[in-house]
């Protein structure tokens, strides 16, 4: 089971007034485990970049400037997600950004199935914060290097919460591991061996008499005298 975890960063929250995306990160997760691979592009948004917004990520005009526009990066992205279940924190907000700017440049609009971390926190944790800080202090992920957002640093944090709120890391391990051993061993071709003979040799029946002879009385010669008497 191949699953996207993604996250964007933009120039504001409003598509409609004109805001556009400067960042995506992905990672992928095979089975519920990381693999090691990631989709990371920065995006020239070709507008200015609001303080509010750069106060969140950092990301300047003049630092975005020299990097690609967004209709040059859309396939390689596209590409790289496939048809993958999409794992994003407040779905709500990424998936119309992400499809407005795939509308406007003519490419297809994501049809993913989507998971919301945002949505199964706050039915985990009713009532609790359910932002990616909270739950990365609840559930013990180290965060320190998250002096702002970032795409790709917060799909990789992200990574860690959604498999802890799935039910820990490494979920079934134990049990896949058990399985592939069980189908291992079946699939060993079986040694055919001759059956063992049962009748006692000469020998092993003069051992036998000999220490019977040693014992007094013994309750097996008594069954055997009351049998033939």
């Amino acid at each position: 089971m191949r699953e996207i975890v993604l996250d964007t960063e933009t120039t504001g929250f409003e598509y409609k007034q004109g805001h556009r995306l400067v960042e995506i990160g992905c990672v992928e997760l095979m089975n519920h485990m990381p693999t090691g691979k990631t989709y990371h592009q920065y995006i020239n948004p070709e507008r200015d970049m609001p303080e509010g917004a750069f106060r969140v990520h950092g990301l300047s005009e003049e630092y975005l400037r020299d990097f690609p526009i967004f209709k040059e990066v859309a396939q390689e992205f596209l590409d790289f997600i496939g048809d993958a279940t999409l794992i994003i924190h407040n779905a709500g907000f990424d998936v119309p950004f992400l499809n407005y700017e795939l509308e406007q440049h003519k490419f297809p609009v994501m049809g993913n199935n989507v998971t919301d971390t945002l949505i199964m926190a706050r039915k985990k944790f009713p009532g609790s914060p359910a932002n990616l800080d909270a739950l990365c202090r609840r559930y013990g992920v180290d965060n320190s290097n998250r002096e702002k957002h970032g795409a790709l640093l917060d799909s990789e944090l992200l990574a860690e919460v959604y498999l802890e709120l799935i039910g820990g890391r490494q979920p079934g391990l134990v049990l896949e591991k058990e399985a592939a051993a069980a189908s291992d061993i079946a699939q060993k071709e079986r040694v055919f061996r001759e059956p063992r003979p049962h009748a006692p040799t000469e020998e092993e029946l003069s051992a036998h008499t000999a220490f019977l002879e040693k014992i007094k009385n013994p309750i097996w010669l008594a069954g055997e005298a009351e049998e033939k008497s």
